[in-house]
């Protein structure tokens, strides 16, 4: 039973903060599932993005492969390697339900100026390529692992607020009006009786 002194001006503050859980409760139900729907769609990049990954790391592999075959692995380890000082990761951030989501591309292209090779040949710089074509792929989808975790640990802080409003408190909520209110009924029965048995006959 409550404490509360049962007066119909209290019932009404009741009933007004019930009515904002309420609205409370189906925005977060909302949010939830834009978040559900969000989290579905990065998934699917994902998904494309890794398959992209495992093909252009096979590609990598097989260019590597080929370049110790034409070197071999000392030759090979011999070869300058490309400077990525001119690359950079470039980000954009959007956010959504006070989720901060980023994308993010790989800008430089090709690597940077590095001294020339004795033995030049297609398939070292093939290698090289394939390998910095892999750095981009894995930028971006690092990213998109990133807001996987973002939105997972958003999603579920929502569910959770949204089934303590749902199952604990405006049940609660409901109970302690229901109560207020049976117990006004209860004080203005009395009151009549009261009133009633103190008038002159």
């Amino acid at each position: 039973m409550s404490d509360l002194t049962p007066t119909r001006s209290v019932v009404l503050e009741l009933k007004d903060e019930r009515r904002a859980m309420h609205e409370g409760y189906v925005f977060l139900d909302e949010k939830c599932l834009l978040l559900a729907g969000e989290i579905l769609r990065e998934l699917g990049e994902y998904d494309a993005l890794q398959a992209e990954l495992l093909a252009a790391q096979v590609a990598a592999i097989a260019a590597l492969q080929a370049a110790v075959a034409r070197h071999g692995l000392e030759g090979l380890q011999v070869h300058p390697a490309g400077s990525l000082a001119d690359g950079d990761v470039r980000r954009r951030l959007r956010p959504l339900m006070g989720v901060r989501l980023q994308d993010v591309t790989w800008e430089g292209g090709a690597p940077g100026p590095s001294p020339a090779p004795l033995d030049r040949s297609t398939e070292a710089e093939a290698c090289r390529s394939a390998f910095l074509d892999l750095i981009g792929r894995a930028a971006r989808l690092a990213a998109i692992a990133g807001n996987l975790e973002r939105l997972s640990a958003e999603y579920r802080r929502a569910v959770r607020r949204a089934r303590a409003l749902q199952d604990v408190l405006l049940p609660e909520l409901d109970s302690t009006v229901y109560d207020l209110e049976s117990r006004l009924e209860e004080l203005e029965q009395e009151d009549a009786i009261w009133t009633r048995q103190r008038r002159p006959a």
